[in-house]
């Protein structure tokens, strides 16, 4: 019985990842003719380099089926134990968050995992997922730039979990904001030095 459940345990890690690592991005730009992604920008294959082939609409489509890669994991493992204890859920959408990151189709090289971890917080922690996203869009916002968006929605994540779903989902909502923010170090480079770029609107240009 010990050994099923351990092969049940790996086959959902699998999954996890696997699902997490499904190229939205790429395939999307594909199919719309919008070149290859990672010929473009940054090379990432998240919705803000989709942003940057000039279709908004392939933007918020990566966006959306990113996110819900990872409320897809969350929601996979609430099928086998509940929604309860939260930290278990978190785990699942950890794995992927790493998949997205790391897809074994496109040589281990992703995207940075800010929609798919907010998929992921939406679904398994909602509260803190509606605060992280009111954080993103604020700072957004008020400093037209991406990335910063991100790293102050992922660094409150912690906070905002532990004062409302307890500690041991705030360790696991932790590893996932730190493993956010390691994908950004490049961004955290520019901004320190002042070289990130901000987005503008074409009235603005």
């Amino acid at each position: 019985m010990l050994d099923n459940e351990y092969l049940i345990l790996g086959g959902l890690c699998a999954l996890f990842y696997v699902l997490g690592s499904i190229p939205t991005g790429v395939i999307l730009a594909r199919l719309m003719n919008l070149g290859n992604l990672r010929e473009i920008g940054s090379g990432s294959i998240g919705a803000t380099n989709v942003l940057r082939t000039g279709s908004k609409l392939a933007a918020a489509l990566t966006l959306l089926f990113d996110a819900l890669k990872g409320a897809a994991a969350v929601g996979i493992a609430i099928a086998f134990i509940g929604t309860e204890p939260k930290h278990f859920l978190l785990i699942a959408g950890l794995i992927a968050i790493i998949g997205h990151c790391f897809p074994i189709w496109l040589g281990f090289k992703g995207g940075k995992g800010v929609a798919t971890a907010i998929g992921v917080l939406m679904a398994a922690t909602p509260l803190t997922g509606l605060m992280c996203i009111s954080l993103w869009i604020g700072t957004f916002f008020s400093k037209r730039i991406s990335s910063l968006s991100a790293l102050v929605a992922a660094a409150a994540a912690p906070i905002l979990t532990f004062s409302i779903y307890g500690d041991a989902a705030m360790l696991v909502t932790f590893l996932l904001s730190g493993f956010i923010i390691a994908r950004h170090h490049e961004n955290i480079r520019r901004l320190i030095k002042g070289e990130e770029s901000a987005f503008t609107s074409k009235k603005e240009e």
